[in-house]
């Protein structure tokens, strides 16, 4: 569960934030947009392309983030017309019950309603022939909702996760970053798909940026685990995957951190988070989205190097970058690619209403979140009214000399065009 100031924070005000946002743009976005034209063809024709809803929408919400994750690209859906079934996460029943509760009070079911069922009803949403299909999860499964929908048809919206990494430049191994990557690192207990999954860090500074890293956590809280601002692992299954990728880096001769002292408590499934110090690569740890709390740290000696290193990786849904020196950030982020990115901090590009989120390859594809979320949903219609003193019927069969003399002219202005 959320810890309830969080919950409040992103579940109740960003949701609202979301909604509140796209109604004082809604009549922005909605105004057609005038496109050029040749009038030499088209005359005085009037050319625009006009936002029109898709129809009927898929959602399909994971667990992490229940309310945040169905109601806030539902705003995006609602903006721009369109009628909305959410399949919440079998994972959180009473959050799904509450989300259906509240849709059901507030909205017309033939307009938006919530589903809620088991792995029957999991199979069969994404095979349904939906006007658009937007699933928040992990790869593997997204790789099923697409192609189920991919047989009747159905545009998607994936968002889902990967191994976000954090690169540190030798001029930021500070106090406020390891706080900046530690914090984001916390939200959930790591149970975010924009979380930082490993940080890239100068061999040289290893030693002093994991220093800060624990004295980070031991200042904030060393019994931070056994907080209520710590957050349980989802199921025992999830808690057992997180651990064996703890104990095969330990068998392999890995280091090992636990950054306090409380321990893993299996009643609440609260884990600590755990430093992995310079593991190798065919650990599970590095080749799977961690998504729990345990921070890799791994060295680099160039900055060309970190950024190589990352781009050998699927393309992830976030990437940080720290450096104060400008120019170091700015080519970070042009040799790179992902889904969104940050400059001296980590996942805020998650909680900006203005701000189109989603991924890239594995990571995913599509937008939503403000103008990009309202046009991710909108059927972009091209329109042309026609006006006077054209020459469209020159498009028309039988061709004779008037299509001739069109043709010659376009020729002649484009041979003339290139003496010049």
């Amino acid at each position: 569960m959320h810890p309830a100031g969080f919950a409040d924070l992103v579940e109740v005000l960003g949701v609202a934030g979301r909604a509140a946002f796209a109604s004082q743009h809604l009549e922005e976005w909605m105004a057609p947009e005038s496109r050029l034209s040749d009038p030499g063809l088209l005359g005085t024709a009037r050319v625009e392309m006009a936002y029109q809803p898709k129809g009927v929408i898929g959602l399909i919400s994971p667990w992490n983030f229940p309310f945040d994750l169905s109601l806030g690209p539902l705003a995006d859906m609602l903006a721009a017309g369109n009628r909305v079934v959410i399949k919440p996460s079998e994972y959180t029943p009473a959050c799904s019950a509450l989300l259906r509760e509240m849709v059901a009070e507030a909205f017309d079911p033939t307009q938006v309603t919530v589903v809620t069922g088991g792995l029957g009803l999991a199979r069969e949403f994404p095979a349904l022939p939906w006007d658009h299909l937007l699933y928040t999860g992990n790869p593997e499964v997204g790789r099923l909702v697409a192609r189920a929908a991919a047989e009747n048809l159905v545009p998607t919206t994936l968002e889902l996760g990967g191994k976000c990494p954090a690169i540190v430049d030798t001029d930021s191994v500070t106090a406020d970053t390891a706080a900046q990557i530690v914090g984001a690192k916390l939200v959930k207990n790591g149970q975010m798909c924009i979380s930082v999954d490993y940080c890239l860090v100068p061999r040289e500074d290893m030693a002093r940026f994991t220093d800060l890293v624990t004295a980070h956590l031991r200042d904030r809280g060393p019994d931070f685990s056994a907080s209520p601002d710590c957050t349980g692992i989802i199921t025992q299954r999830h808690l057992n995957r997180l651990v064996s990728l703890v104990e095969e880096a330990r068998a392999r001769g890995v280091e090992v951190i636990q950054t306090d002292g409380t321990g893993l408590d299996t009643a609440t499934r609260r884990m600590p988070l755990t430093l992995v110090i310079d593991p190798p690569d065919d650990l599970a740890l590095m080749r799977e989205e961690i998504f729990g709390p345990i921070l890799p740290i791994k060295p680099y000696d160039r900055i060309e190097d970190a950024v190589s290193y990352v781009n050998k990786g699927e393309r992830p849904l976030g990437l940080y970058v720290f450096a104060q020196d400008r120019a170091v950030a700015e080519r970070v982020l042009a040799t790179t690619v992902s889904g969104g990115a940050c400059v001296n901090t980590c996942a805020v590009q998650g909680a900006v209403p203005d701000l189109g989120f989603g991924g890239i390859g594995r990571s995913g594809h599509g937008r939503h979140h403000g103008f990009d979320g309202f046009r991710e949903v909108s059927d972009p219609r091209g329109i042309v009214r026609r006006g006077e003193g054209d020459l469209i019927d020159v498009m028309f069969p039988p061709y004779g000399d008037l299509l001739n003399a069109v043709v010659a002219s376009a020729l002649g202005s484009a041979d003339s065009g290139g003496t010049k």
